[in-house]
């Protein structure tokens, strides 16, 4: 699912204008993105966390050259997928396979 098919499914489920549910959508993405920024945690619960993980510089290898290169530290997002959301995508698959 991309972010087009989001606003539309929100559009034909809502009646809203599309408009407004693109500044919906972008709105709550952008808090997101800044939230993860400023290094909080998000949590929806039933569906899963967004954290940011950091990680120190540290001396690596490149592999083609076998030459030592330094790497700088980083921070990236990770998502942890919440309880309810494995045991629905779960519960899913068996229903299809029966199907």
């Amino acid at each position: 699912m991309t972010k087009s098919d989001l606003i539309e499914i929100l559009v034909s489920r809502t009646n809203l204008p599309k408009k407004r549910i693109e500044q919906i959508v972008n709105c709550v993405l952008d808090s997101l993105f800044e939230a993860l920024v400023n290094g909080d945690r998000i949590e929806i619960r039933g569906f899963g966390s967004w954290y940011v993980k950091e990680y120190k510089s540290y001396t690596g290898r490149n592999p083609k050259t076998g030459s030592t290169v330094k790497v700088k530290e980083k921070r990236l997002p990770f998502f942890k997928v919440g309880k309810e959301l494995k045991k629905r995508i779960d519960e899913g698959k068996k229903n299809a396979i029966k199907g």
